[in-house]
């Protein structure tokens, strides 16, 4: 592909390797280096002028300064005289800040979203936001991806006779609805009351999950807390076997090995939208990769095609 050029950040190489091999065109080198008084600086090694340029970089931990440095990516391809700058954000942290639910608190990813766009960004593809406003939030075009079809696949070796899709909350059961869709099962929601960061409550699950196998499928798992709870209601509502499900398996503080030593819990499933360290890695968990879908989204944009296809 011709006057395209790629680059990525140090938040996950390895994803923008792969969707550059499905591409078939080269990951440019960036040289990320910091002064002394701890700011840092971004150079893009290769050519930009007038050609259309990809940053490749999920804001994962720790995600102030993966969010500086893609900002300076998208400066320094504006000062290079780039066609245009596409942002490619598999996951995008400050999503999750998309209300104003108490007094005097921030709207993060409103703020974000304007930083993006004055730092250069001409335009943005995300995967798997946490909620539809923020798609709203950005002054520029967003082509705005999900995992669903790659999730579905993979759950489709399995036995889905006696299963259930279940959504942690009612917040998501719209996309947990268009999963089990995609697998030919029922749906059920968790009735979700959240006091802070890592305290939930589930007072309900609405749907028939007794004697059922189920599928818990979320946008992502950090800390696990929400999984936890439900997975505790379920138990009382006596299914018998359960499987996680989720984009953004970023999954803090040990959440991989307490939701893998849970009780009942066969395998746990996520994509590869963030890295995950092997050293956090365990038998249950499996890793689906979304690099070909971000690489075809890629291409359609270059070329000017529709992506809405892949929405789909």
């Amino acid at each position: 592909m011709r006057d395209i050029a790629v680059f990525s950040g140090t938040a996950h190489p390895e994803l923008a390797a792969e969707i550059c091999a499905h591409l078939g065109v080269p990951l440019h080198p960036v040289r990320v280096s910091r002064f002394a008084n701890d700011c840092l600086e971004v150079q893009l090694q290769a050519n930009c002028r007038e050609r259309d340029v990809f940053l490749i970089q999920p804001l994962v931990p720790p995600v102030q300064e993966h969010l500086v440095e893609l900002l300076l990516m998208i400066d320094a391809a504006r000062g290079a005289s780039s066609g245009r700058i596409t942002v490619v954000l598999p996951h995008y942290a400050y999503a999750r800040s998309d209300k104003k639910d108490a007094p005097r608190i921030s709207i993060g990813g409103r703020l974000v979203a304007d930083l993006l766009t004055s730092a250069g960004a001409n335009r943005v593809l995300a995967m798997t936001l946490h909620s539809p406003q923020v798609h709203g939030f950005f002054g520029v075009p967003v082509d705005h991806l999900h995992a669903l079809r790659e999730l579905a696949a993979h759950f489709r070796g399995h036995d889905l006779g006696n299963t259930v899709v279940v959504s942690p909350d009612l917040g998501n059961a719209k996309e947990a609805a268009a999963f089990a869709r995609r697998l030919g099962t029922p749906v059920a929601a968790g009735a979700k009351q959240r006091f802070s960061d890592d305290r939930v409550q589930i007072s309900a699950v609405i749907g028939d999950v007794v004697d059922r196998d189920v599928i818990v499928l979320d946008d992502e798992i950090a800390k696990g807390s929400t999984v936890i709870e439900l997975i505790e209601r379920l138990r009382e509502l006596r299914i018998r076997s359960i499987r996680l499900a989720c984009t953004h398996g970023l999954f803090s503080g040990g959440a991989l090995r307490r939701l893998a030593a849970q009780e009942g819990v066969l395998e746990i499933v996520c994509t590869n939208t963030v890295p995950i360290p092997a050293d956090k890695r365990v038998p249950k968990l499996t890793v689906l990769s979304v690099a070909p879908a971000l690489a075809e989204a890629v291409r359609r944009i270059h070329i000017g095609e529709s992506v809405s296809a892949l929405f789909t």
